[in-house]
């Protein structure tokens, strides 16, 4: 057990305050272990040697002493070249290792004229001293006879025998004062020629970039603004990662310059053909264009490869970095308020292609459809041709705008039909809108086989987010589905009938639709268009549904566009627009027509017609007197067939006869007491019976009235 006691109370005694105090000294903590003077002076080295600075002065001076001695090595080669068949021999090379023996014959025939002509210039050397000599005499005997001559003209003016050698001291004089001054120039001459010739080799250098890429200027070393020349394109074709195409520019003499035609300029860029060698397929340079952009120092939205007629051929055009950025100027539809349209001789201004020069569109008997993703400039594309196209006061618009959101407003006053909303009730009336143009189409049609000669106004059906109408679920009272992409689909098979005659009789339909399916935008009326425009879509598919397989094979690539960015730009596929020889597409940036810009446009389009009374809905429920319009179209005739009555009933209101058939006629003539009969076997309505049918009906409304 323990001996301490813990005690519980505190002390009363008071602190002894005169106790000392003892003060505790802490020791200085030991000096620091001095560091030597060699680690100081290492670390200081290192810190200097690291430095940014000293790294940018160590490159600069790395840089230029390398053009100067790569500057060298060029002018030497161009002279050896110059001197030697070497250049010719190089070519032949890389046209036998890109297969093209043509070329590799022609590079051979100048070689032997090369070698034929320097064997004649060094045969004339062999003459050449001892005419030379005989010259020099000739020339020498000459010119002494001249001045003597001269100077005896002069004694006899004068009278002083002496003048007879003036000029000919004169010219000696001239001679020495010649000398004189070459003796002391030669001096400095000396002194200074070698840096004048080290200077002109650093500027050879400096031009070609004649040094490793880590000693370059910054922004030559990260690409910007880097120029596009044949060496960086054979590079970057070269560091491709396809082995054949490595292997071929590393066999050719030239290191593959013989592969590229001329690096022209197109407008905020450059184009360039290129003849791949021998075992390398087109597609496999266009299926590496992220990897080709980026060896060019590029982003991928700014290179684009296309398929040319020449066989093995792909051109490129390569963008200056940024420009595709920028945006293009107004539409000219702003800007010239004189400006009209013509819809069979003019072209609607549309925007610029990639080259700046203007991309204008002919829709003259073309149907037209437009696609991409959401909110990519679909309608306004769609809108700046129907503006162009409404200055001309005989085009005839209707239209159905299934977002409804007030982008066709202007268009009220103009259109002869608009419809907006998204609801399934506007789909079915932009449904029975385009049936009721095929019903005119069929109409022209019969009209132009009895008078040829007849030609009729322009009708432009356009239905923007023509995919809701395809993916309309409502059906008709005959059970047939609005929607879909079957033969039973009426808005399908509608569009389907005017893709196939609309065109000879200017009919025409003008789809703008987004995220292309086969559900919402059917193959068989992509197809139907002739002018097929695409802006950015999610994918390859997608890509050669809105354009077709043919040119996206050939390089188009909406999907290669970039959501938001490019908002506005078009791949157009059509014989309407002026497309590069051997392209099947070209990329088109699209002029943005704002709404009041456009309001001021559509307000010059009402001012060249004489009015238009718009109507914002297709009426199907409109009343008519159904047994007096059969009264009307039976006219002085006996009786006509049944399916002549139904075709006189369509003609007569499209709108409300078009769904006729023999049972709907029969059903009305049942309701007055009587029906159609046969005649020859064949189904017939009797002027008598309808005449009956009316004097009944009639008689059984005065009764009514009487009651």
């Amino acid at each position: 057990m323990s001996d301490n006691v813990v005690h519980l109370h505190k002390p009363t005694d008071p602190t002894d305050d005169t106790a000392p105090t003892v003060l505790t000294v802490v020791p200085d903590a030991p000096p620091e272990r001095p560091v030597p003077l060699w680690v100081r002076s290492g670390r200081a080295i290192k810190s200097g040697v690291t430095h940014e600075r000293t790294k940018s002065t160590m490159r600069a001076v790395a840089r230029h002493s390398l053009y100067t001695l790569n500057g060298s090595r060029i002018v030497a080669r161009r002279a050896w070249d110059g001197r030697t068949g070497s250049r010719y021999e190089r070519m032949i090379r890389a046209a036998e290792a890109a297969g093209n023996l043509e070329a590799a014959e022609e590079w051979e025939e100048r070689l032997q004229r090369f070698r034929a002509a320097r064997h004649h210039r060094r045969m004339d050397l062999l003459h050449s001293p001892v005419e030379a000599a005989k010259g020099v005499a000739v020339g020498a005997g000459m010119s002494i006879g001249v001045l003597v001559a001269l100077g005896v003209v002069l004694a006899l003016n004068t009278g002083h025998v002496g003048d007879v050698i003036t000029p000919l001291t004169a010219t000696i004089d001239f001679i020495a004062l010649l000398i004189r001054i070459v003796q002391i120039v030669w001096g400095p001459a000396l002194t200074i020629g070698p840096f004048l010739a080290l200077l002109a080799l650093w500027s050879v250098g400096r031009k070609q970039h004649a040094a490793p890429n880590w000693a370059l200027p910054a922004n030559v070393r990260n690409g910007e603004g880097e120029p596009i020349t044949p060496s960086i394109v054979v590079k970057a074709l070269r560091d491709l990662g396809v082995p054949a195409l490595a292997r071929a520019i590393k066999e050719m003499g030239d290191a593959g310059a013989s592969m590229l035609g001329p690096i022209r300029i197109a407008g905020c860029g450059v184009e360039v053909d290129v003849t791949l060698p021998s075992g390398v397929a087109t597609n496999e340079v266009q299926g590496k264009r992220r990897k080709l952009a980026e060896n060019l120092t590029r982003h991928e939205h700014e290179v684009f490869i296309t398929i040319p007629e020449a066989a093995r051929t792909v051109r490129l055009w390569i963008a200056d970095s940024g420009a595709l950025d920028e945006p293009i100027g107004p539409s000219p539809l702003v800007t010239d308020e004189t400006l009209t349209a013509n819809y069979k001789t003019g072209r609607a201004p549309w925007g610029q292609d990639l080259r700046g020069d203007a991309a204008e569109l002919s829709v003259y008997q073309r149907h037209l459809l437009v696609t991409g993703l959401s909110n990519q400039g679909k309608t306004a594309a769609l809108r700046a041709l129907a503006l162009w196209l409404a200055l001309d006061r005989s085009v005839e618009f209707w239209i159905a705008d299934l977002k409804g959101i007030g982008d066709w407003a202007p268009f009220d006053g103009i259109a002869k039909v608009l419809i907006e909303g998204p609801s399934d009730s506007h789909c079915v009336q932009a449904t029975e809108m385009v049936e009721d143009a095929v019903e005119e189409m069929n109409r022209r049609i019969e009209e132009v086989r009895k008078d040829p000669s007849l030609v009729f106004p322009p009708l432009i059906v356009l239905v923007d987010e023509a995919q809701k109408a395809f993916m309309c679920p409502a059906k008709g009272e005959d059970g047939r589905p609005y929607g879909g992409s079957k033969a039973t689909s009426r808005y399908f098979m509608a569009v389907r009938e005017i893709h196939n005659q609309g065109r000879a009789v200017d009919v025409l339909m003008w789809q703008g639709t987004q995220d292309p399916t086969d559900q919402n935008l059917p193959k068989l009326v992509r197809e139907g268009a002739h002018t097929r425009a695409s802006l950015v879509v999610g994918t390859e598919s997608q890509a050669e549904m809105a354009l077709g397989a043919k040119a996206v094979n050939a390089g188009a690539a909406p999907h290669l566009l970039r959501q938001g960015l490019d908002k506005g730009t078009l791949v157009v596929a059509s014989d309407g627009i002026t497309i590069p020889a051997g392209q099947a597409s070209i990329t088109v940036r699209t002029h943005f027509i704002d709404d009041e810009p456009a309001a001021e446009i559509a307000a010059r389009a009402k001012a060249l017609r004489d009015g238009v009374a718009t109507l914002h809905a297709v009426d199907r429920d409109q009343e008519r007197d159904h047994l007096a319009d059969v009264a009307a179209v039976i006219g002085d005739a006996t009786r006509l067939r049944t399916d002549e009555v139904l075709k006189r009933l369509h003609a007569l209101d499209t709108a409300v006869y078009r769904e006729w058939n023999n049972g709907r006629l029969k059903r009305l003539l049942e309701e007055h007491g009587e029906e159609p009969k046969k005649s020859h076997g064949v189904m017939v309505v009797r002027r008598d019976d309808v005449t009956r049918a009316l004097a009944n009906r009639d008689a059984d409304g005065s009764a009514s009235a009487a009651e």
